[in-house]
């Protein structure tokens, strides 16, 4: 089976969870996922499978959207309610005389938030799964090694506020005691490129309102063209297979490049095109430009989050009975047209 599948991957599945699953619903082993979500994390995860395995990496690549619950008066060392207490401060949205408080205005709060919009510097966090010298940070966190992480430019391209509320939160402390905290929650929805990291988002927002912070959900609702609306649960996805109706739930590989212009090949250059050739503009010309049969996202080059590794410079392919074959990009100092990625 070829094509991408949109998942609500839902709480205390990893990604790596998901696909697990997913060989075992479909019988089929060939399956990648997009991009890692943290197990506490819910939301889009689209996932391909046979062939569509070749654009995982595109995939990534897309910008995307998340509501999150920052909550302020709280700092651990994940930068989430699953890690360990680093410090605790009392939060309120109006003065009072608490010793060691910090009062915040909902404006004071709005202004700080919209100081992280456009292109900032991050540190990505030690509790994450980017590797170095062959391990992944996460686990060289749970030994208790730190190193150094170089910061990176990510782009925050929007950041909206839904609800500034007072919180009281139990925390649970090293020694087994429970504490009660008075904290601000912070509802926002935001939109970011690729390598950006919520959690760390909201821990730098906490530091800089001087009372930390940390991520207590975190919601992802868009990936590209791929949004919460149109994602399948696991269980759903199993119902289908059992109904045989699986197609329903099923992206084909091409829907992805729905922002490219289409081209039917002739017979020469389908030949050429199966052997991973490339292709003069002169012998391009002579293709036939095909009307999209089933645009799934058919507003996939206008929106907002979109993929970036795709232009005007790059063509998706059909043979003559229909089957898409490739992404062909045009090579200037070739050229010529060249295979960016085959689908055969």
């Amino acid at each position: 089976m070829d094509g991408i599948i949109n998942v609500y991957k839902e709480r205390g599945y990893t990604s790596h969870d998901v696909v697990a699953k997913l060989r075992g619903i479909l019988h089929q082993k060939k399956i990648g996922h997009t991009g890692t979500l943290d197990p506490e994390a819910e939301g889009v995860l689209p996932v391909c499978l046979g062939r569509a395995t070749k654009v995982c990496d595109l995939l990534t690549d897309w910008d995307k959207e998340y509501r999150a619950d920052l909550l302020l008066g709280i700092t651990t060392d994940t930068q989430d309610m699953t890690g360990t207490v680093l410090k605790m401060c009392p939060v309120f949205l109006h003065t009072g005389r608490a010793d060691k408080a910090v009062y915040l205005t909902e404006n004071e709060i709005r202004s700080c938030i919209e100081t992280f919009i456009g292109e900032i510097e991050q540190t990505p966090p030690m509790y994450s799964a980017l590797k170095v010298n062959g391990k992944k940070l996460y686990q060289l966190a749970r030994q208790g090694i730190e190193i150094e992480r170089k910061p990176r430019r990510i782009q925050i391209f929007d950041i909206l506020i839904t609800q500034i509320h007072e919180k009281k939160v139990s925390v649970s402390l090293e020694d087994g005691d429970i504490a009660e905290l008075s904290a601000v929650e912070v509802q926002i929805t935001v939109r970011c490129s690729k390598g950006t990291y919520i959690r760390t988002l909201c821990s730098d927002i906490g530091e800089k309102l001087g009372c930390g912070g940390c991520m207590s959900a975190l919601l992802r609702t868009e990936v590209g063209p791929f949004h919460l609306t149109d994602a399948w649960r696991l269980s759903k996805i199993e119902e289908l297979r059992d109904e045989n109706r699986l197609k329903e739930c099923l992206h084909p590989t091409d829907s992805v490049f729905m922002n490219l212009e289409a081209v039917q090949l002739t017979p020469e250059a389908e030949r050429l095109v199966c052997n991973g050739n490339p292709l003069s503009p002169e012998m391009m010309a002579g293709c036939r430009k095909s009307a999209d049969a089933d645009e799934r996202f058919p507003d996939a080059h206008s929106r907002e989050c979109k993929n970036r590794q795709q232009d005007s410079n790059c063509l998706r392919l059909y043979g003559q009975n229909g089957a898409f074959l490739a992404v062909y990009e045009f090579n200037d100092e070739k050229h010529s047209w060249r295979a960016r990625k085959m689908f055969l």
